[in-house]
């Protein structure tokens, strides 16, 4: 396996919460997230493979707010093996896997969800952007999906939180929006609408 992470066993039968950090950031930063969402989750919190200016990302942008699509392409395929990889060396069931994501994090858990089918049961994405367009997204009937945003976010404008909403939707997942105005911050109220959501639409199930 090759990506730094952290893994914690969780509750028998309880889903595998799969922290992905933003810019910066690093496989310790979302755990205290983990307990909030779901204490008795299993965790895999994974540090991202790339560098940018020396700050650990999941994937190259070509400049803010410009992926660069080939690598976030083959990253996207490289986190999914990962995932593949930890399932059988931990014992987790890889079928009950939910993404959290912020920022950086969102944008490849968003991306798991437009190239890789049934990649996850379903995900937490605070601040995330379109990770592509124009390409035919898979049938996502049944995943739930919880978008954290902001009215006034600098790097993610709202409109591209509607456009992301819109594209998962029109695969058939179903998302929330919770609508903030705290900027790119990820905050406390934040947070606790997403374990809000979760036990609605994941932890009860």
């Amino acid at each position: 396996m090759n990506m730094k992470h952290v893994f914690q066993p969780g509750a028998e039968d309880a889903p595998t919460l799969l922290l992905l950090h933003g810019t910066g950031g690093n496989e310790h930063d979302l755990l205290p997230l983990a307990q909030v969402i779901d204490p008795s989750a299993a965790v895999l919190s994974v540090r991202g493979n790339v560098l940018e200016r020396g700050m650990p990302r999941f994937f190259r942008r070509l400049a803010m707010g410009v992926f660069d699509e080939e690598d976030l392409v083959f990253r996207t395929h490289e986190l999914h093996r990962f995932v593949n990889d930890a399932a059988e060396h931990y014992g987790f069931d890889r079928s009950s896997v939910v993404a959290v994501g912020y920022s950086n994090g969102a944008n490849i858990a968003a991306s798991m969800l437009f190239h890789i089918p049934g990649a996850l049961r379903a995900a937490v994405l605070h601040h995330p952007m379109v990770p592509r367009r124009g390409i035919e997204l898979p049938d996502l009937s049944g995943v739930p999906v919880f978008i954290g945003a902001g009215r006034n976010d600098p790097i993610c404008a709202p409109a591209e939180s509607e456009e992301l909403q819109g594209l998962l939707e029109g695969a058939g997942a179903d998302v929330s929006v919770h609508w903030e105005n705290n900027g790119h911050r990820l905050t406390h109220t934040e947070v606790r609408a997403a374990a809000a959501w979760y036990r609605m639409n994941v932890g009860e199930n």
